[in-house]
């Protein structure tokens, strides 16, 4: 059964939105569909509901490993046997079926996990119905900016976490950054192998490795740098009760960028890593390179550090930034991206919250908000659709509040 919110007054549906999504062994669901408008919508339960896994739902219709960062073997549906196993989930894997209404118009979208001949597991994705070649084809489709309660230690946390966060508002921008990012971490860890195994006393074969990363690393900085700068900016616009958030970059690589020409960058780290040799053998990784770069934010209202601001602070700092990819994200792309909103509005005050709602439809997002509480939503009332999750299971439900 095809689950949709009640009828209600609706005002122009966005360029971009989920019409209809189906679900199959994914998660908490053994089957769930769901029929939307172009409304923000709002997924209301208990917790442990499957409020999230809808969510992630939505995050994998964009490239990369969703919200959650999971293996693709990780989202079947759990039973009594192994996820991906067959009694776990009736011999099923996991999909997610979805019509995208575009500014080109409706497009239909399928992805899940897939098995080779070999036995190995990938994602497997279709547009209107023909097996697309890589995830970035869906990067041209549909656009997506996601919060987490999982990211609310992000500014306190190791830099890796950061980085990886930066990367994913970058890809959004350019599908082709997260294949630049797994070329260079393929050439790093195939280059801490080769001086791990003494295979690299030919000088020549670590060059011509070392090359590749330095044209790939430079490339990856620059685009970093780019969108950091763009960011900043868009942050620094005001957003009522949200703080405005100050941005930058550290690491060397970028640093270079800023005082000389892309190709004078490149040679300098090429030649760095010829360098550090001895010492990446001894310490299995480089000592130069985007892999060891760090974002840096700030509160500019209180002039601090994020890791030195309250939790709420650092909340709503996150969400600034948030906000700031998607008025980004529209700017460039002429649409608002989806935004994926998991559990913010139960840590917001009532302010906050409103301000929240009114900049996301302001924006004309089709945004996915989850929370306990009909409550926490009545600022959007008719404006929003709403759904009730429990058990797995998913059925229209309604906001009260002014219109």
């Amino acid at each position: 059964m095809t689950l949709t919110a009640p009828a209600q007054p609706q005002a122009v549906a966005p360029a971009l939105w989920v019409s209809w999504m189906r679900l199959t062994a994914f998660r908490n669901y053994p089957r769930a569909e769901l029929a939307c408008d172009g409304r923000p919508v709002v997924l209301i339960g208990p917790n442990g509901a499957g409020k999230t896994n809808l969510l992630e739902a939505v995050s994998f219709l964009a490239p990369g490993r969703g919200l959650r960062r999971a293996r693709i073997g990780e989202v079947d549906r759990r039973g009594t046997a192994r996820a991906g196993d067959a009694a776990a989930t009736g011999g099923e894997a996991w999909s997610v079926a979805a019509r995208i209404e575009t500014p080109e118009g409706r497009r239909e979208v399928g992805t899940g996990r897939d098995t080779t001949a070999e036995g190995r597991e990938r994602r497997i994705i279709r547009i209107d119905g023909a097996t697309a070649g890589r995830q970035q084809d869906l990067g041209e489709l549909v656009v997506a900016t996601w919060l987490t309660p999982s990211m609310d230690r992000l500014f306190q946390e190791a830099p890796s976490g950061r980085r990886r966060f930066l990367d994913r508002l970058v890809s959004a921008l350019d599908p082709e950054h997260a294949t630049r990012v797994n070329r260079y971490d393929h050439a790093l860890r195939e280059r801490a192998r080769l001086l791990r195994d003494g295979r690299g006393g030919d000088p020549a074969w670590l060059t011509a490795l070392e090359q590749r990363m330095a044209e790939q690393a430079v490339a990856i900085a620059a685009a970093r740098r780019e969108l950091v700068d763009r960011l900043a900016r868009a942050c620094r616009r005001e957003l009522g009760p949200f703080p405005k958030a100050g941005l930058g970059l550290a690491g060397d690589l970028e640093s270079w960028l800023g005082q000389m020409p892309a190709l004078d960058a490149e040679e300098r780290l090429r030649a760095a890593l010829q360098g550090s040799r001895g010492r990446d053998r001894e310490s299995g990784g480089a000592a130069y390179g985007p892999h060891r770069s760090d974002l840096l934010a700030r509160h500019l209202d209180k002039d601090l550090p994020a890791e030195q601001c309250s939790t709420g602070e650092q909340k709503a700092l996150l969400i600034s930034l948030i906000l700031g990819h998607a008025r980004l994200l529209a700017a460039e792309r002429g649409f608002a991206p989806l935004v994926l909103l998991d559990e913010v509005a139960a840590h917001l005050d009532a302010e906050r919250r409103a301000a929240l709602f009114e900049e996301l439809l302001g924006l004309g997002a089709q945004a996915w908000m989850t929370g306990t509480e009909a409550g926490l939503f009545e600022g959007l009332a008719r404006r929003a659709q709403a759904f009730e999750v429990r058990d797995g299971t998913i059925r229209p439900a309604a906001l009260t509040g002014p219109s």
